[in-house]
């Protein structure tokens, strides 16, 4: 109990410290809103646009006896209501005027029924082309209206089948020739497609997944750089009062009281993981607050910040641990935490946070271990993705918390 009341009283005094409070808090949030306000403009969108392609529509088709206009039919498929939206089909007389058109770029596509259209769909070995012809400059527009006329066709196919097997009826002696085109008239009736209640093309999005404002998932990676990087100062600074009490004497006199020497150091100990951990809290509430940050599954969230604090603060008690005073702080502190932070968040601070420009070099350091997490776990994975991660820097933290404790209780024991 005594360390954890020595642990507390230095948790109070590091915050009674405005500059302590402006390190820990302050520029981490600063930065972020400076990057939030510089790409403010940046808009949400609920669903991609697709731009109306215009459509040179040729209708050759001279129609049929048994199947009737099938042209004709797929003209008026072609221009229904549902599709307004993805085509704006104007109908030419040849088909020299559709190609010109796409080649005055009138047009985007040009669709071209053949004059055996309808006559093709009562010869069952008789093959059709409907000729396509689009803008090379074009790329989504076309292909949206490939796509369409290609399920309109594959629909057609039945028709087909439809006409066969009834041919097969009548040279059998089963069906009346008159009788065929009734029976294509009505299966077309049984399997019209109306693209005005059924869309040849839907939009959406994963149910699983929440929508992301691109805003968001542009400051997100920088808020959890910059929370992962001032935290491994603020284990290093909190750790470093140790050897701040001790030149001052401070440490030398609660060494006299009755207080063990092993109770005293844990309770600072427990200073620097407790510090470091309402620093990192404090930070995702913030940030979540005010700029919508998601930080994922709690479950996930709040392991990979316990995560993150376990180890910034053991690594700056094993850092401490290596200072004959604190005049060396400053030059270990800034050396030391700025290379290690920048070789581990490299992907962030180049603004390619799910790239490797450095392969492996990043996971060499603590900080690689908790940006791998925290992405992660920004990205919605659940705990036992993260687990691996999680659990390297439970095993770092470890390593070092073993290495600072065992040098420093020796240097005061």
């Amino acid at each position: 109990m005594k360390s954890l009341t020595i642990a507390l009283n230095d948790l109070r005094r590091s915050f009674r410290s405005t500059f302590a409070l402006l390190f820990m808090f302050g520029i981490p949030l600063l930065v972020t809103g400076m990057f939030f306000v510089m790409f403010g403009n940046i808009k949400n969108t609920d669903a991609p646009v697709i731009a109306t392609t215009k459509v040179a529509l040729a209708n050759l088709d001279a129609g049929n006896a048994q199947t009737g206009q099938l042209g004709q039919t797929l003209v008026d498929a072609l221009q229904s209501e549902g599709l307004s939206k993805l085509m704006e089909v104007t109908l030419v007389k040849d088909s020299a005027s559709a190609r010109e058109m796409v080649v005055n770029q009138q047009a985007g596509v040009a669709i071209i029924i053949p004059a055996n259209f309808s006559d093709s769909f009562s010869d069952t070995q008789a093959k059709v082309e409907v000729e396509f012809i689009q803008d090379p400059t074009l790329i989504l527009g076309p292909q949206v209206v490939r796509s369409v006329l290609n399920q309109m066709l594959d629909a057609y196919a039945g028709i087909k089948i439809t006409v066969a097997e009834s041919l097969k009826m009548a040279e059998n002696g089963n069906l009346s020739y008159d009788e065929i085109s009734r029976i294509v008239t009505e299966y077309m009736a049984a399997t019209e497609f109306s693209s005005d209640s059924t869309p040849l093309i839907d939009l959406r999005s994963p149910a699983a997944l929440p929508k992301k404002n691109p805003m968001v998932s542009l400051v997100g990676p920088i808020m959890a750089g910059m929370m992962i990087f001032y935290a491994f100062f603020t284990g290093a600074n909190t750790a470093n009062s140790i050897l701040r009490e001790d030149e001052e004497g401070t440490l030398q006199r609660m060494f006299t009281t009755p207080t063990a020497h092993t109770e005293i150091m844990r309770g600072k100990f427990y200073s620097v993981g407790l510090t470091v951990i309402v620093q990192v809290t404090v930070l995702m509430i913030a940030a979540r607050i005010i700029f919508g940050i998601q930080w994922g599954m709690l479950a996930s969230a709040a392991l990979t910040a316990l995560a993150i604090a376990c180890v910034a603060g053991t690594f700056g008690i094993m850092l401490v641990s290596f200072l004959k005073s604190t005049k060396q702080s400053g030059i270990i502190f800034g050396g030391a935490l700025t290379v290690t932070g920048m070789l581990g968040m490299v992907n962030i601070f180049t603004g390619n946070p799910q790239s490797a420009p450095l392969g492996i070099v990043p996971l060499f350091t603590p900080q690689g271990w908790a940006t791998r997490a925290i992405l992660a776990s920004m990205d919605g994975a659940a705990v036992g993705t993260i687990l691996p991660s999680l659990l390297i820097m439970v095993a770092m933290s470890i390593v070092f918390f073993v290495i600072g404790v065992w040098r420093l209780q020796s240097r005061f024991a």
